[in-house]
């Protein structure tokens, strides 16, 4: 097992003597080599040898663990999340040409095929950019913001900003209207909107605000940020549904009492990134605090690892799908997000969750000799083949985890190097 700090310590590397504290650096310096490794040496390369269409366009997702490509169906939310990765690694890691030049590849090719008549983007296109399914999905609208905003700020290109304010634009026009859009592979019933909406557009949001410095679209991500804080996060029961009456009421259903604790753990960093710009501790601690809940909640004691899908009232068939999996993308979330909570608090809980997700997902998601990870465990760990939510595999939820964790433990070396020295 990695380990942080020591086991029983609750205070950070302040209070320990100077011998433990050479410990605990010479950790999160081992943890931060396997983070750069994971990234620059297997995740990447495997994007950039098996996946990039350079002779179509755009990037091809419906691919194995092995790097077969499956099927050259393209859909759209995953071309624009391979934007913003690529751009991101520009931005974040290293300014490498090759990887900017990915990102515009896949940009010419959303920028071609990827919106309707009505500025609406897409679901799905094939190879060549002809549209397979229309658009079914106001997510797609929200991962073409993400990702055309971190590729604008790779870039300063006005054309790829304009896109996305003219997206923001056009999503906000359905969102003031909720029931009126589709949200594909997870479509609402009549009177029901999703959590799922409300975090992502606060984070996209927030991310376009933030570039831009328009006090109007960082309005509306605070906006979406207090329906996820205020609404679907339940403090009193210690959980975060994913669904309620366009009200703001619970829904008495086994849909309504749906909580998915990676979703909910996602959403809280997202949370926290947003309220880090405002300077909202109180807001910050309660995100905190509800990593902390889904982790206790999503945990199986029996075989480890983050369920997908719990039932609010304890029922042992939850609504969702798959409810018993383990997906990888629930552990690379978490992994980051209790990175994020244990930088923010210093608490030995975000560092005793981090080891055994850590430990859960390097020994069971990587693939060996390929790269990628794989995405589909059963309860018990073993890999199967039905397809949740889309047949894809893209480069978003690890490629993501591991920038920003490789960043948290960035952060954590230098602080910890400072109060070695006695710089702090």
């Amino acid at each position: 097992m990695v380990s942080l700090v020591p086991m029983g310590t609750r205070h950070r590397v302040p209070f320990l003597r100077k011998e433990e504290q050479m410990r605990v650096f010479n950790r999160i310096e081992d943890l931060l080599a396997i983070y750069r490794a994971e990234l620059d040496d297997r995740v990447v390369p495997f994007w950039m040898e098996h996946a990039i269409d350079w002779q179509y366009g755009g990037i091809n997702t419906c691919i194995s663990d092995e790097g077969h490509v499956l099927s050259y169906d393209k859909y759209m939310w995953s071309q624009l999340r391979a934007i913003w990765t690529f751009s991101a690694l520009y931005n974040k890691i290293a300014p490498r040409q090759e990887w900017l030049d990915v990102a515009r590849h896949i940009y010419r090719f959303v920028r071609a095929h990827g919106r309707d008549d009505q500025g609406r983007w897409v679901f799905s296109v094939d190879r060549e950019g002809n549209i397979l399914q229309g658009a079914t999905s106001i997510y797609a609208d929200g991962f073409a913001i993400y990702g055309l905003t971190e590729l604008a700020r790779a870039t300063g290109d006005s054309e790829v900003l304009n896109l996305a304010l003219e997206t923001y634009r056009n999503v906000q026009q359905r969102l003031a209207r909720p029931g009126s859009y589709a949200t594909d592979p997870y479509p609402l019933p009549t009177g029901v909107k999703a959590h799922g909406i409300s975090m992502i557009f606060a984070s996209v949001f927030g991310e376009l605000g933030h570039l831009t410095g328009d006090p109007n679209i960082i309005a509306a991500s605070l906006y979406h940020a207090r329906d996820v804080m205020d609404v679907y996060l339940q403090p009193q029961d210690r959980m975060l549904l994913e669904f309620m009456t366009l009200d703001n009421h619970r829904l008495d259903s086994p849909q309504g009492r749906s909580i998915v604790p990676g979703h909910a753990i996602e959403s809280m960093w997202f949370m926290i990134h947003i309220y880090q710009r405002q300077g909202d501790q109180t807001r910050i601690q309660q995100a905190v605090d509800a990593i902390r809940w889904h982790m206790e909640l999503g945990w199986d004691p029996e075989h480890g690892g983050i369920l997908l899908a719990r039932d609010a009232a304890g029922d042992s068939k939850p609504w969702w799908a798959f409810a018993d999996a383990k997906l990888w993308w629930p552990h690379t979330e978490a992994l980051y997000a209790l990175l994020l909570a244990y930088e923010i608090t210093g608490a030995e809980w975000c560092l005793q969750w981090y080891e055994r997700v850590h430990d859960y997902a390097f020994s069971h998601y990587p693939v060996p000799g390929y790269g990628e990870w794989t995405q589909r465990l059963d309860r018990r760990g073993r890999k199967f083949s039905q397809t949740v939510a889309l047949p894809v595999k893209d480069p978003f939820h690890l490629p993501r985890a591991l920038i920003y964790c490789r960043l948290a433990l960035e952060r954590l070396v230098q602080a910890e190097r400072k109060r070695i020295t006695g710089q702090a």
